[in-house]
């Protein structure tokens, strides 16, 4: 005959004075989140986890970007050629603008068609400009 020890079975209790296995810690997310990437399989490494995945229901916000250059309008002085084309658009600008260049009142642009470049107000450039607009208003 032989001679069993007796089992007990060793049951946590649920005391909170307790020593808890995580010491105050929160408990791991994922099961796997402390493992190495060593032991998983390279495909895992490619696709991204759970958590970074976004529903395939969910609508991707639209880009911002704005149209401002492509439906601005540039003006022209009719008395020294100078050219307005700054971000303010020209009807925006109020009653009281004045040519920088000459003094002339608002009243006194007009719309301007040819594409605008970087040195279109350099001196050289507005005086020919000035040139063809008599020219062009002597004309008719």
């Amino acid at each position: 005959m032989a001679l069993q020890a007796p089992t007990i079975s060793i049951k946590p209790s649920n005391s909170p004075l307790a020593p808890t296995p995580n010491a105050g810690l929160r408990p791991p997310f994922d099961r796997f989140a402390l493992k190495s990437s060593f032991f998983s399989p390279s495909l895992h490494l490619l696709l991204p986890s759970p958590h970074q995945r976004r529903p395939t229901n969910t609508a991707s916000p639209a880009p911002k970007f704005s149209m401002r250059v492509a439906s601005k309008q540039a003006y022209i002085c009719r008395d020294c050629g100078y050219i307005y084309n700054e971000r303010t658009p020209f009807e925006k600008v109020s009653d009281s603008y004045f040519c920088p260049v000459c003094g002339a009142p608002k009243r006194r642009f007009k719309p301007y068609q040819p594409a605008v470049t970087r040195y279109a107000n350099d001196t050289d450039i507005r005086k020919a400009r000035k040139e063809q607009i008599k020219r062009d208003e002597a004309v008719g």
